[in-house]
């Protein structure tokens, strides 16, 4: 705390900011500071309120050693100075007797007498202040239950009894009997009576989150698996890292481990590593760390005992490791719970959960579903774990040979070859065979480091493909092998040409640009880096000698490749001769010398030059013939990515069907090679394309998520993370906002993710996407925290300034829906500033119309100036999307305003104002037709016009008069269903006159 209250007025100020915060260490710590600063003042009651507040702290802080030395002092003020408490602190007080009783429950150092002690004073406490006794019958069975004796006896005396303001919420006592039941083995009673609480019905700040964790395995016993899965994702988002909770996150991970999802459980562990540092209850540590053995002892029983874990604080831990450490630590607190309570019910109950069976091999829990083997890092996979890898020779000359010649051929089983040579010429003691066939090791070497320069460039790792094929073509020239030599420079051309540009140092930075710069003539950097790489091969070229066919015609295809990309940057027709005539030699060449996979080379990159340059017909012709030739002469690994490059075509036809075939015989073709090496991802990504396009979503959101795990395999992790945020937005626009959520957490928390590596406009993307779903689940202290963060990060952007406009917006709604419209003024302001600069016309119209909606909502006339500034804003938007020609994609922008001032008009009770607004919006909509897409928004501003006139206004005739002649009219045009509630509202009127 910077500096201490003064006043008490300041006091109150910061107990209020207080307990906006999270609860833990910086709650608390706060709290015990007010509590210092108001023992300064002279009247009690400032000090009454610190004490209420430093104890709520310490209770959900999982301090429970503090929360009652808190409540003694209270209680000493409240018998000293009643007078200082009024009806409401009061109340509290007696409330919290409740929480002292918890407290020491959970702390096997208190004798059981003095549990017992501490319930009788509060009965007598209430007996004498005319309190009903139901919750203390509540506490009497909750330690009955928790020593494990007598518990029917207290279940009955509670249970049984009138509900008082005193006792528990609903939510917390139905979770209450619920347990009882679970406990009693009846989980069909147990499910029966949690349901009000798992459907939402009841709920508290505690609940749902702590019912759920309770009521996963018995839904999985039921058979509810899809209930338990959509639980498990809304409810450990309710507990997760919250020190109060640490037992419920234990459940949650216990879950993971009996589904078949041990990796999600590990990584769930690892977001609440600082449970073991944070919960000083013994009783909710017990819980947690019980669940955490359940997980780990699971993960050991499958072989990884190895992994890497997260644990106590001030050591590295791997699973085996963790265990022994847990084991031995929540032994010791049963047996101390069990030596304080006379009974070996915690040391029994422990071991049920320990030895429970695994209820379900596997159950997909969430969209990115991880396995073990995938936990610890590792070198990228080359192949998907479904096709089985090819038989490698053992003798090594016999292993080099065949690489070599797979390679060649550009057979993708050279791939295995390669990565078995380069595990056996790194390990130790190797020695290198004696053979002319093989050569010396520097030519292998080459070979090998040449295989690892093709891997980096289908990663987009441009610069480290460069390096690696000159190191290559030098070790190649020490080898004595110029041709191949040759052959790897002219790799190295391309690369380099390929490497992104930097942007040039600001003036008077004193930095010098570095990589390609536009040219002289204003020649973009990539064109004119491609332009000289495509010279320099074709000098290689033609200062080469002794190149055999395969090298000749690859050497031709890198030169072909590189005028394919420099039209590909360009977009100029200027550019298609030159690369068409580049293939035709290819093509030529590669059919003289019957080089099988160079002609489908050629043909693939006519097929794509002429899809570039926009003349379709003659690339789906190209490609029709490309399948032909593949069918009849193969090469067959060639026809997935040729099947792919048509379905392409066939979207960009809107031939969805067509492509959506296509690709399906392409994921069935592709099975038979490495995924890398027929690009598999891609082919899922199209496929999502396709049938999202075909109206099939769910089906979309599956091949987005197989894109994502095939990328990240290959080690490809930028376009995997594209991929998965592209199944975040789609999951969250189909409703499944706990699967968007739950994905969106995985990947934050994946160490390059939280480091901003991949891209930071890529991070902050998931972010935001995980803010707008955090929104749409009704979370919104997290969203607008969230939404907070991206609006300061992305001020800054000021390559992006529109991205900012519509993160600034958004965050002004969030603001306003929490009655902070000062500052979702100043956050609107931010959005118009960039949006000056970069417009988003209806991104900005949609939120100032909210915005102006909700101000008028919450405070009537009040608000009406504040919510009329906001759409008047909002009309300049509209304003300068007119002048610029932007059409939008929604609503129009200048109705749908007029329609927003209406309905502003009538939260201030300003009825005419309203009526006039309405009456534009109607003119600015004009009549609808048979087709129109705008009949339901007429209708509305019918209705809505109507209401004003009808019934505030209180003129009925011409209210009735406008619905008459707009239901007819939609009738007649077939708008029947935008009628209804045309209909209604007339009845309503000629009822009430």
């Amino acid at each position: 705390m910077p500096t201490a209250p003064q006043t008490t007025d300041e006091l109150y100020e910061a107990l209020q900011a207080n307990q906006r915060r999270p609860y833990g260490r910086t709650r608390t710590v706060t709290a015990e500071e007010l509590v210092d600063a108001a023992e300064r003042f002279e009247e009690t009651l400032p000090l009454v309120r610190a004490l209420l507040e430093l104890q709520e702290a310490y209770t959900y802080g999982s301090e429970p050693r503090k929360s009652p030395v808190v409540f003694a002092r209270l209680l000493t003020l409240f018998d000293e100075q009643p007078d200082a408490f009024d009806e409401n602190l009061r109340h509290l007080v007696f409330w919290r007797f409740k929480w002292v009783a918890a407290a020491l429950r959970a702390l096997p150092e208190i004798p059981l007498t003095s549990l017992r002690q501490w319930l009788t004073e509060m009965r007598e406490r209430y007996e004498k202040a005319g309190l009903g006794l139901q919750p203390y019958y509540g506490q009497a069975y909750r330690l009955a239950a928790h020593v494990g004796e007598d518990e029917a006896l207290a279940f009955e005396l509670w249970a049984g009894r009138t509900r008082t303001r005193l006792s528990d919420c609903e939510a917390c006592e139905i979770g209450e009997r619920a347990l009882y039941h679970l406990a009693a083995g009846d989980d069909e009673r147990a499910l029966g009576t949690w349901e009000p609480v798992l459907a939402g019905k009841e709920s508290c700040q505690e609940e749902p989150a702590r019912s759920i964790a309770h009521a996963l395995l018995p839904l999985l016993r039921a058979g509810h698996t899809d209930r338990a899965r959509e639980l498990h994702l809304a409810g450990y988002r309710g507990c997760r890292r919250n020190p109060s909770m640490p037992g419920e996150v234990g459940r949650h991970l216990e879950f993971c481990a009996l589904t078949g999802n041990e990796a999600r459980g590990l990584e769930l562990l690892a977001e609440n590593r600082n449970l073991f540092d944070e919960v000083d209850s013994p009783l909710e540590l017990l819980d947690f760390l019980t669940g955490v053995e359940v997980l780990l002892r699971r993960v050991e029983q499958l072989g990884h005992g190895e992994l890497p874990a997260a644990g106590f604080p001030g050591r590295t831990w791997t699973v085996g490791g963790l265990r022994v450490e847990v084991h031995g630590r929540a032994d010791d607190l049963a047996a101390r719970f069990d030596a304080r309570n006379g009974t070996t019910a915690h040391t029994e109950r422990r071991s049920t959960r320990l030895d429970r069976a695994p209820l379900l091999e596997a159950l997909e829990l969430t969209l990115r579903t991880r396995h073990l083997d995938e936990v610890a890092p590792a070198a990228p996979v080359v192949a998907p774990a479904a096709r089985t890898a090819p038989d490698l020779p053992e003798p090594l000359p016999e292993l080099i040979a065949r690489a070599r010649a797979l390679d060649e051929r550009g057979h993708p089983d050279a791939r295995a070859c390669w990565t078995e040579l380069r595990t056996r010429v790194t390990a130790r003691g190797y020695t290198h065979p004696d053979e002319p066939a093989v050569g010396p090791l520097a030519r292998l070497r080459a070979d090998l480091l040449a295989d690892e320069a093709s891997r980096l460039g289908e990663r987009d790792d441009f610069t480290g493909a460069a390096a690696l094929y000159e190191e290559a073509a030098g070790l190649y020239d020490d080898a004595g092998t110029p041709a191949h030599a040759a052959l790897a420079r002219a790799h190295a051309l391309l690369a380099t040409a390929e490497i992104p540009p930097r942007p040039s140092a600001p003036a008077g930075s004193g930095t010098t640009p570095q990589g390609p710069a536009d040219g002289a003539d204003d020649t973009p950097a990539e064109v004119a880096a491609l332009t000289a790489a495509h010279a320099a091969m074709v000098r290689l070229h033609a200062e080469s000698s002794g190149l055999a066919p395969y090298q000749e015609a690859r050497l031709l295809r890198l030169r072909a490749t590189a005028l394919g990309l420099r039209l590909q940057a360009s977009g100029s027709d200027g550019h298609v001769a030159a690369v068409l005539d580049e293939i035709g030699l290819l093509h030529d060449f590669a059919t003289r010398h019957d080089v099988p996979g160079q002609i489908a080379g050629a043909l693939i990159l006519r097929a794509s030059t002429f899809a570039i340059s926009g003349d379709l017909p003659a690339a789906v012709a190209e490609t029709d013939a490309l399948l032909n030739r593949l069918n009849a002469h193969g090469p067959a690994w060639h026809l997935p990515r040729a099947l792919g490059l048509r379905a392409r075509l066939r979207l960009g036809a809107q031939d969805a069907e067509g492509a959506h075939a296509d690709l399906g015989e392409a994921l069935r073709l592709a099975a038979d090679w490495p995924a890398d090496a027929v690009d598999t991802a891609r082919i899922h990504g199209d496929l999502a394309e396709a049938c999202l396009r075909l109206g099939r979503p769910d089906e979309a959101l599956r091949h987005l998520t197989r894109s994502a795990e095939l990328n990240l395999r290959r080690g490809d992790r930028f376009d995997a993370y594209c991929a998965y945020s592209n199944a975040a937005t789609l999951s969250l626009d189909l409703g499944r906002v706990e699967d968007c959520i739950a994905l969106l957490d995985s990947l934050l928390a994946e160490p390059d993710v939280a480091a901003g590596e991949p891209n930071d406009r890529l991070v902050a993307q998931l972010r935001l996407t995980r803010a707008r779903a955090l929104r749409a689940g009704e979370d919104l202290k997290a969203a607008t925290a969230e939404f907070l963060a991206l609006a300061a990060e992305s001020a800054g952007w000021d390559d992006d300034p529109g991205s900012h406009a519509v993160i600034a917006a958004e965050t002004a709604v969030l603001l306003a829906e929490a009655d902070e419209f000062g500052r979702a003024r100043e956050a609107a302001d931010q959005a118009l500033a960039a949006h000056a600069r970069d417009p988003r016309h209806e991104a900005l119209s949609n939120c100032l119309r909210e915005l102006a909606r909700l101000q008028a909502r919450q405070q009537g006339a009040d608000g009406l100036a504040g919510a009329l500034a906001f759409l008047a804003d909002a009309g300049r938007v509209a304003d300068g999307a007119r002048t610029a020609g932007y059409e939008a994609h929604g609503r129009s922008l200048d109705s749908a305003l007029a329609y927003e001032y209406g309905r502003v008009h009538a939260y201030a009770d300003a009825y005419e104002e309203a009526l006039a607004a309405l009456e534009k919006a109607l003119a600015l909509l004009g009549e609808p037709g048979p087709d129109s897409d705008r009949a339901g928004e007429w209708a509305e501003c019918v209705r809505f016009a109507a209401a004003m006139e009808g019934i505030y206004l209180e003129r009925p005739a011409p209210a009735l008069a406008r619905l008459d002649a707009a239901v007819s009219r939609l009738t007649a045009l077939g708008h029947t269903d935008e009628t209804e509630p045309l209909t209604s509202l007339a009845d309503r009127l000629r009822d009430e006159e």
